[in-house]
């Protein structure tokens, strides 16, 4: 399966249902009044992380999804059927922001995280609630509230404890199998892995973690080249990075120079993530020439580190199992000291009970333009436009109570001051109502 880690996606939640006119008709019930009935709620649209996921690929075909209306109002007072709400499973570690304003909407880390996407609109108010002593028999009725419509971004960010790093053919794939069931490809040429790996690695004291196998990096990788700038976003939730070296000097590069160079471009994409608990871990020491190179590197890393703290650096080699059983053991004793990641500690900041609810009144956000091609004023904004949709334009009576809230909301004086004149056409965007403007 291709691993997606990038998705854009297109949400409509349910419209709420209609409120209806109706009257109670029964014998021996003078003067009945309105009974006509509220609409049903639309449904909304969740997000629910599903630990069996590992990858965006379903969002990769299916990218428009939408949740089912309400039902109408019925007679008798009768509310219609809410709309069941639909859920989006994605794998933990997805990134929720809405593409048009770029707002962050939440971060999914935990088994059985639910959050709301997009809210369904509320029913449509029946008669029964437009009864007053002037007006005991009104025929007026809302229709549902529009369902939110919102694009939104999920971006995977791999959940791992450890993350290895180092440039193409250091040997982390090789030794993510050794440690782990896990079964990447291996093979003697750069660039084998293309898609981020994860292996459960469990230790004889029944100490467990989750390792990554993040495609190797080069330089300029932080700019874009290479694979290595598409999944450096996954580095920054791992909490103790392995810095794997190839001692075997079989292609001629210095080991030193190879470090530092990872470590300048996991500095120019994040600075942060250089100051997580690390191992340098020198790889291949099998290899004839592994061992001059090893005490070459060793004095070099000690003389300049590059980090804040010297890291403890350790020599294995995968494939005769040299070093690892201790390489694992202090990754573990570092893992229970590394801090959580902040992004892990959302939900903990909002979990209080005390809330502050405070009243600002705001000014209608209302437009009124000129249309050339329409030869009409058009009124555009998110309140107007909601009240147009929620407005039932077969009754004479919903007209005129919504001719009288568009004059509370300021839009008469708007036209006034746009210039509009009598028997200029005036219409609600998004809509096909057209009204004549009279001042």
């Amino acid at each position: 399966m291709a691993f997606v880690d990038q998705a854009q996606v297109e949400l409509k939640a349910g419209k709420g249902g209609d409120g209806i006119v109706s009257f109670r008709h029964e014998k021996f019930v003078a003067m009945g009044g309105p009974f006509g009935g509220d609409g049903g709620h639309g449904g909304s649209i969740y997000l629910k992380v599903d630990e069996g996921l590992r990858t965006l690929m379903d969002f990769r075909y299916n990218r428009h999804f939408k949740a089912q209306s309400g039902g109408k109002g019925g007679t008798k007072g009768m509310t219609g059927a809410s709309a069941e709400d639909k859920v989006i499973y994605v794998p933990q570690g997805t990134i929720v922001t809405d593409a048009d304003t770029g707002e962050f909407l939440g971060d999914m880390v935990y088994e059985g995280q639910t959050l709301l996407v997009a809210r369904g609109g509320r029913g449509g108010r029946g008669n029964i609630h437009f009864a007053t002593p002037a007006n005991p028999a009104p025929e007026l009725s809302e229709n549902g509230e529009p369902g939110q419509v919102r694009h939104i971004k999920l971006e995977l960010r791999v959940l791992a404890d450890v993350g290895l790093v180092g440039f193409p053919s250091a040997g982390k794939s090789t030794l993510l199998s050794v440690v782990s069931n896990a079964k990447p490809k291996i093979a003697a040429y750069h660039f084998t892995t293309i898609n981020p790996n994860i292996g459960m690695v469990r230790l004889p004291d029944d100490r467990d973690f989750v390792m990554a196998d993040l495609p190797g990096l080069i330089e300029g990788a932080s700019e874009g080249v290479g694979l290595g700038f598409q999944f450096l976003r996954h580095v920054e939730r791992t909490r103790v990075i392995l810095h794997l070296v190839d001692m075997s000097g079989i292609e001629g590069q210095d080991p030193y120079t190879q470090y530092r160079k990872i470590l300048t471009e996991l500095a120019q994409y994040d600075e942060t993530i250089l100051e997580r608990p690390q191992i340098v871990v020198a790889t291949k020491m099998d290899m004839p020439d592994s061992e001059g190179l090893y005490e070459d590197f060793v004095r070099q890393v000690k003389a300049d580190s590059g980090l804040k703290t010297e890291p403890k650096i350790m020599a294995i080699s995968a494939v005769t199992h040299q070093g690892v059983d201790e390489l694992l053991r202090e990754t573990a004793d570092m893992l229970d000291k590394a801090p959580v990641p902040e992004s892990y500690k959302l939900e903990e900041e909002t979990d209080s009970d005390d809330k502050l609810y405070k009243y600002e009144e705001k000014e209608a956000d209302i437009s009124v333009d000129w249309n050339a091609e329409l030869k009409c004023w058009l009124i555009s904004g998110p309140e107007v436009e909601k009240l147009a949709a929620m407005t039932n334009l077969q009754r004479e009576a919903t007209v005129m109570r919504f001719a009288r809230q568009l004059r509370h909301m300021g839009v008469d004086d708007k036209l006034r001051e746009a210039g509009a004149k009598d028997g200029d056409d005036v219409r609600i965007n998004n809509t096909n109502f057209v009204f004549e403007y009279s001042d």
